[in-house]
């Protein structure tokens, strides 16, 4: 029922928990006080025939008005202990991102980590929000009616209720093995889904092309249909659950009821402690009772808070603690494999030189963003070193590395907003040094569109054409600055016009940075200093341009395919 893990979680929540609790408590205090008024003047009134109200109305009015900002302030804590701990769970869940990096999908997918942050994380806020305040003013209201239902003359009245209200966290407790058993498979189909929508999305294509998306949705029917089997396990654990604990709520008000009414025909006790008791035997187990019913949400919050601390509590890959140096970039007989058995790289050899164009090609799947990947210490060789200005990129400060290294793809993100805004997302710069790294990229047109710097972007940058966002993507390496470039596939899916300006860019910076140049397409490599063909996951052939053309092997195949594809369908000259 308590999982003292969240605690530990966010030590941030606890002030606005206990604020809570403190509020709620108060506010029962003074509903005590209110009904303690009105059963005074009804009592004088049913004696005398009248009342004397000229005290006692002004104190009614001024508990009123209290009794309506304190509840607000009960409210408010509420939301601001939810709130912190949503924005603590997510800043932890996206710190853990970044430091796994591209490895984090080793252990979840991409899907079960989006429901993790953002559903998982709205139920553990109304675990802290709600329940967490509700597990304990529901042990601190019965014991504060219990002491007032004593001094009111019957402690009798108030030893039975509160006997009775422990059956309600008792038959939570019944339902408590249960809901946690199927709300954990609820999740786990829940994320499974999710998981293969997102990838029959992301692959629909590919599906259409081998005439698979019938058996596709076949078999998403099936998942859907055992979610929604689940799901009304889940629903109808909750109504049976909640039908005991009303039950038990009502049948046990009830009972302080006619036991309040015995004591006052009895003579026992008078009008007013009678009306009060009354009044006030349902307020023993209301907060017992929405307790049980936030019982639901926090199970949910729990079996959802099983995989968040799972993720959180995967091993960092090792950081090192060296800082990055100027020097050439050397692969030694590097090896690689995502899943342990088939190799994507084997045994590959390569030295891009400071300051030198090298270019890397050959045919899609050769594993040439994965050679980007390890250079960027984004993954690990499975054997062999990698290293920058001789030292092994795994011994070098993951922040002194990027400063060291930016890459370059055709996948480059940008947000909704400011041109500025998108060029300062990696620090702050002058709008002169915004203005100088456009006009190095090419985006004259984005200068001198009467808006400059304050040009809106939407998600993404869609109002952009794609050679656009290509040269945007180039605009903030020049701010970055970083002596290496890695360019993977940044001229893929544009227009030749588009491509000619960004290969430009690039080639403006040749023997100021080292450029590493990966790409299918061989003429944008042309010119390097030297040029690495890739087959099967192996170094095919080395060398310039010219001398692998000699070669007539791997290069000069792939050369002479591409020239011929991009002169297919041209009329010959007259």
């Amino acid at each position: 029922m308590f999982d003292k893990r969240l605690m530990k979680l966010c030590p941030e929540s606890r002030k606005y928990i206990i604020g809570n609790i403190v509020l709620q408590w108060l506010e029962l205090v003074l509903n005590a006080v209110m009904i303690g008024i009105v059963s005074f003047l009804i009592e004088e009134l049913a004696e005398s025939g009248r009342w004397d109200a000229d005290l006692l109305l002004p104190v009614l009015l001024i508990t009123v008005i209290a009794r309506f900002f304190i509840t607000r302030g009960a409210v408010r804590m509420s939301w601001l202990a939810s709130s912190t701990v949503k924005k603590k769970l997510r800043g932890l869940i996206y710190d853990k991102l970044l430091r796994l990096g591209e490895r984090y999908h080793e252990h979840v997918t991409t899907a079960e980590l989006v429901q993790e942050s953002v559903e998982g994380t709205e139920q553990l806020e109304s675990y802290f929000g709600q329940y967490v305040p509700q597990f304990f003013y529901a042990f601190l209201a019965p014991l504060t009616l219990f002491v007032l239902f004593g001094i009111r003359g019957s402690w009798k009245t108030a030893l039975v209720l509160l006997i009775a209200v422990p059956l309600i966290p008792g038959a939570i407790m019944m339902v408590q093995k249960i809901a946690k058993r199927i709300l954990s498979r609820y999740w786990g189909k829940y994320t499974e889904l999710g998981s293969s929508f997102l990838e029959n999305l992301q692959g629909m294509t590919t599906l259409k092309t081998y005439q698979a998306d019938a058996y596709k949705n076949e078999q998403m029917n099936r998942e859907s249909e055992e979610f929604r089997r689940v799901t009304m396990m889940v629903l109808t654990m909750q109504l049976n659950s909640v039908t005991i604990m009303d039950f038990v709520a009502y049948g046990g008000a009830a009972i302080g009821i006619i036991i309040a009414s015995g004591e006052f025909l009895n003579g026992r006790i008078g009008i007013a402690d009678a009306i009060f008791m009354i009044l006030l035997s349902a307020d023993f187990f209301l907060p017992m009772r929405r307790l049980g019913s936030y019982f639901h949400v926090a199970m949910n919050g729990m079996a959802a808070s099983d995989r968040i601390f799972r993720f959180l509590n995967t091993e960092d890959p090792a950081e090192g603690s060296l800082s990055a140096a100027h020097g050439d970039i050397v692969m030694d007989r590097v090896s690689f494999s995502y899943d342990g058995e088939r190799e994507v790289l084997h045994e590959i050899s390569l030295k891009a030189v400071e300051h030198q164009f090298i270019g890397i090609v050959g045919e899609s799947g050769s594993g040439k963003s994965t050679i980007a990947s390890m250079i960027m210490g984004r993954i690990q060789p499975t054997s062999g070193t990698v290293s920058l200005a001789g030292i092994p990129i795994a011994e070098i400060k993951r922040d002194s590395l990027m400063k060291e290294i930016t890459a370059i793809s055709s996948g480059s993100v940008f947000f909704k907003g400011t041109l500025r805004e998108n060029l300062s997302v990696n620090g702050e710069y002058s709008d002169q040094e915004m203005i100088q790294a456009l006009a190095k990229a090419q985006l004259h047109e984005l200068l001198n569109n009467g808006k400059g710097l304050d040009t809106e972007l939407l998600e993404n940058a869609e109002n952009l054409s794609g050679g656009q966002r290509q040269r945007l993507a180039i605009a903030r390496a020049y701010l970055l600055n970083s002596p290496v470039w890695i360019l993977d596939e940044a001229t893929s899916n544009i227009d030749s016009e588009s491509e000619e300006l960004i290969l430009n860019s690039i080639l403006a910076e040749r023997n100021r940075r080292t450029l590493i140049f990966i790409t299918h397409r061989l003429a944008n490599t042309a010119a390097a200093d030297h040029i690495y063909c890739l087959k099967d996951g192996k170094v095919a052939e080395h060398g310039t341009h010219r001398e692998l053309l000699a070669q007539d092997g791997e290069y000069a195949k792939l050369w002479n395919t591409q020239i011929l594809l991009e002169q297919y369908g041209k009329e010959e000259p007259k």
